[in-house]
């Protein structure tokens, strides 16, 4: 029909479908973006033991680093032996 001068009419059914399409799009990317730039929630900067706060091995970002929990009980007197013998 576009040949005899009338310009091609869509129907409003397809008009409200593509609008609620973009809106869809539009929203989903708003959220998308500020989900993006939001700060990230920061971990505690606590340690497990605070007894050995402060000993040669206690550095940032760590902290006092025990992985295998070796004085996880905080015995000065473990802690010392271990310090020994290592």
């Amino acid at each position: 029909l576009v040949g005899r001068g009338r310009p091609m009419q869509e129907s409003p059914h397809l008009n409200q479908e593509n609008l609620k399409m973009k809106s869809a799009a539009i929203l989903a990317s708003l959220i998308a973006s500020a989900a993006a730039f939001a700060p990230a929630k920061q971990a505690a900067k606590t340690t497990a033991i605070g007894a050995f706060e402060g000993e040669l091995g206690d550095q940032p970002p760590l902290g006092y680093f025990d992985p295998l929990g070796l004085v996880a009980d905080g015995n000065q007197d473990n802690f010392d032996r271990l310090r020994y013998v290592e």
